[in-house]
Order: C-alpha cells, then structure tokens, then sequence
C-alpha cells in the first residue's frame, strides 16, 4: 500500500493526503518509519555496558546512555534491556525461622554448651581456604580447628563426631545461621545425638562472643601472621597455635588462668 501511495505521488503528482485517501490508507502508517535499525544500535550499546560492567543494572545503563545524547527514550531502552534478559537476578534470602536472643553465660562444667564459627582466608596461590572453630564455651578451651577449601554439612557433623569420641558430645552448641549449620542434616544429625541447637540472632555476632574472641587472636596470630601455602602447613601452624592458646596464653575472664588451667583448678 505505501509503495502505492508513492506511486500515485510521483506519477500524477498527488499531493499525500489525496493519494493515501485512494489507496485507503492512514498517513500515519504511510509516515511510520520502523525502530528495527535503531533498537539494533540500542542493543550493541547495552552489550559494551554490560561486557564491560556485569553487575551494573538498567538504571546505571539508563544513565549513561542519556549522557550520550542519542534520543532514545527510557522506556524503549528498557523494553531492549528486557528482551535481551539483562536484568541482574538477585538471589532471594532464605527465611529463617524467629530467633531469639539467648543470654551468653559461662557453663559451670565442661561439655554443657560448645559454640562453633567458620572463618575463611586464601593461601597465597589465591585459593579460598576455611576453618570450623570448635570451643568449650565453660574454660574457652579450642577443642579443635579443620582447615579445609569447603565444608558440607556432612563433613562438619562428621568433624563434630571425631571431636566429641574423645570427650562427649556437648548438651547444646551455639552458631549463627550459615547455611551448614541451618541444613537438614545437621538438625537430624543433632536430634539423634539429643543436642540443642542454639542459633543466634542474625547480625548480632556478640551473641556468640565466645569464639569470636577466639577468632580474633586466631587471625592475628595464624592467618594474618604467615602467608601459607597450602593446606598441611595451615593446619600444622594451627594446631601449634591451639597448644599454645591451651596450655600458655593466660585469659583475663578466667582470672589470668589458662583454658587447662581453669580447667584443673575448678574440678579440684
């Protein structure tokens, strides 16, 4: 119809209006022009953006397209930015059930509550490394340190079972809410072994103070201290670390004592 009404113009020198009314058609469709070339040009611009910042979303996109001065409206950059499925997925958080704040009081003997962290690091090839803390909360004795690349749930309780042969599994075990730890198998694992599990409220690590603290001089004295190479020398250097933190480094909330130390004194 259009290539009529240009045919009709150039042949008997209608006038626009006349040869649309002819063939019947909208001057508006004889007028339109097709977006195809520039939504091509709008595509190649989103590309570069989002080769060269993954995780910049449409509204830093948006922005510096406008600087450009292109003419393009939001709305038809937005509509190319969702058929070329650039929109960033955002990871939804996992609903926890209510948490509530439980007090943090010093067990009166050994074995009554332990409380466990993971912390992570990088030898120096970059290689992420972590280690699962593991203290009796009554004398702030480490009971152990594993420094592995990863820990499943099942490689945590089976560290918790190798740990507690020989001393005993604890009456309750403190944590915050990694995803290890809020796994269905380590709630049956600490079922079948009549444990309570306490979880701390989120965002409040002061909750577990305990070995936090022990953190603290952990990575002081081991991660920070070495730059380690692999994972046999950082266990090695751990396990030198918890003798000494066990046996030497007095602790000012145990009346200078050492974690053996207190230990003997108040079984005594």
């Amino acid at each position: 119809m259009r290539a009529w009404v240009g045919y009709l113009m150039e042949r008997y020198q209608m006038s626009e209006r006349k040869a649309c009314e002819t063939v019947e058609l909208p001057r508006q469709s004889y007028r339109y022009k097709s977006q195809a070339n520039e939504d091509v040009e709008i595509e190649a611009a989103l590309r570069k953006l989002a080769q060269e910042h993954p995780r910049w979303g449409f509204k830093k996109m948006n922005a510096v397209l406008q600087k450009q001065e292109n003419g393009w409206n939001h709305k038809r950059i937005y509509r190319v930015y969702c058929e070329m499925k650039l929109n960033i997925r955002i990871k939804p958080r996992k609903r926890l059930s209510g948490r509530e704040k439980v007090r943090l009081s010093q067990p009166k003997q050994a074995n009554e509550s332990w409380s466990i962290d993971f912390m992570s690091d990088s030898l120096m090839n970059g290689k992420p490394i972590r280690t699962m803390n593991i203290m009796d909360d009554y004398n702030r004795e480490v009971l152990w340190i594993e420094v592995r690349h990863s820990f499943p749930a099942e490689q945590m309780t089976n560290l918790l079972d190798r740990v507690a042969e020989g001393r005993g599994y604890p009456k309750q075990i403190r944590s915050d809410n990694g995803p290890e730890f809020i796994a269905r198998h380590t709630a049956q694992w600490a079922q079948q072994h009549g444990i309570r599990w306490i979880f701390i409220q989120p965002g409040k690590p002061a909750q577990n103070g305990y070995v936090e603290r022990m953190n603290r001089t952990y990575r002081e004295d081991v991660l920070d201290a070495y730059l380690l190479q692999n994972l046999e020398e950082a266990q090695e250097l751990t396990e030198e670390w918890m003798m000494m933190y066990n046996n030497q480094r007095p602790h000012q909330a145990l009346g200078n004592l050492t974690p053996y130390e207190y230990a003997l004194a108040t079984e005594a």
